[in-house]
Order: C-alpha cells, then structure tokens, then sequence
C-alpha cells in the first residue's frame, strides 16, 4: 500500500518537473487577451475532464477578478444537464458540446478543450465547430496528444501515462493560469492591457513546481 502511494507521488512529481510551462504561459497570454477584448471562454470535456471543466470555469469568472478590470465572460458546456441531455437524446452525445457551441460561439473566442485522451468523439466534434466559428482552440490532454492535436491551434499535453496524473495535471494547470491571470491584473494598469508579452515564458514555473522547465 505504502508503496504504491509513495509511486504515485514520486511520478507525479517527475511529471509536474517536465511540464511545459511555455506552453502554459502562452495559454494565459490568450486568455487575457480575450479578456481584454470581452471576449467569451468555453470549456468542457468528459467524466474528471468535466469537473475540472466546471472549477476552471468557476475560477477564471471569479477568482480572478481585479476591481476596475473587466472580469472574464466564460461558459463552462458541462453544467446544463438538461440541455446536455436533451442534445445526447435527440442527436447523439457526440454532439453535446458542439451543438451548444454552434449557437454562442464567434470569432475570436476561446474554447477549451479538455481530454485526456485527445480523441473523445464529442470533444473534437466541438473544437470542429469552435474553428470553422474562428474561434481559438487550446486543448489540454495527455502524453501523445490525441487527434486534437491536429485540430487545436495550441496544445498543452502534460507527459504521462496515468489518466489520473494527468487529470491531476489539468486541475493544475487550472489553478496556476488563474493565479498567474489574476497577478498580471493586479499589476496592469488602465482600462485595457496593451503589452504584447503579458506573462514571460517562466513567469508560471514558481507557480506549477520550483525549479520546473
């Protein structure tokens, strides 16, 4: 028993030590700018993916808010049961998420992706519509990318093999882009961010694990 724990968490650290923190800066750069523009975050995905869909959901609208900045528009695809329902029972589940999006998203927004796998039927078929929308597709998902990786216009693949690391990771990942966002508000001044570099490449690396590359 003991050893299996302290396995899990020995992988777990050597996974979090070889995350690509670029990758994940870049990401919180995009999100600021959607910001800045009142742009619109969608984010979903299935089983753990579609829990930790809903709390990143939860803290970019709140636990990034700045007074006198404008807070985040975001929609998390996963909450409405009924509407999730409604669409698996009428069409098919495949198209959960995508039907949702073809009627609120438009060019310019984000979407998140977010499977383990990278090859969720219904995951792709919504980065499909977010693109053929013009919106911007940010996938998280494990080590070999899936097919979204040919569909995303940026990827984040966290380098492990467990699906539980890697929903660990994703959760992670929600967390520092948060704690990083709602940094560069704070420190940002007047009505809108003009910087074409809000967060450097290593800003996030304290933030996931120190000493992180």
């Amino acid at each position: 028993m003991h050893a299996e724990i302290y396995g899990y968490w020995s992988e777990l650290d050597a996974m979090l030590r070889a995350m690509p923190l670029d990758a994940l800066a870049r990401v919180a750069n995009v999100l600021l700018d959607c910001q800045r523009r009142q742009g619109t975050v969608f984010v979903f995905g299935n089983g753990g993916s579609a829990a930790t869909a809903s709390h990143f959901a939860c803290d970019l609208a709140k636990g990034t808010r700045v007074d006198g900045r404008p807070t985040f528009r975001v929609v998390p695809l996963t909450d409405n049961v009924p509407l999730l329902t409604a669409w698996a029972n009428d069409t098919s589940y495949e198209r959960v998420f995508a039907d949702q999006l073809d009627a609120l998203v438009r060019p310019g927004d984000i979407v998140i992706a977010i499977s383990a796998s990278g090859n969720s039927p219904n995951v792709l078929a919504a980065a499909r519509v977010a693109q053929q929308a013009g919106g911007y597709v940010v996938a998280w998902t494990g080590r070999s990318g899936g097919r979204i990786r040919d569909i995303a216009d940026q990827t984040i693949r966290v380098p492990a093999q467990s699906i539980e690391q890697v929903d660990d990771a994703h959760l992670i990942i929600a967390h520092a882009l948060c704690v990083a966002i709602r940094a560069q508000l704070r420190v940002s001044t007047g009505p809108s961010l003009h910087t074409d570099r809000l967060i450097a490449d290593d800003a996030l690396a304290p933030v996931l694990i120190e000493g992180g590359e």
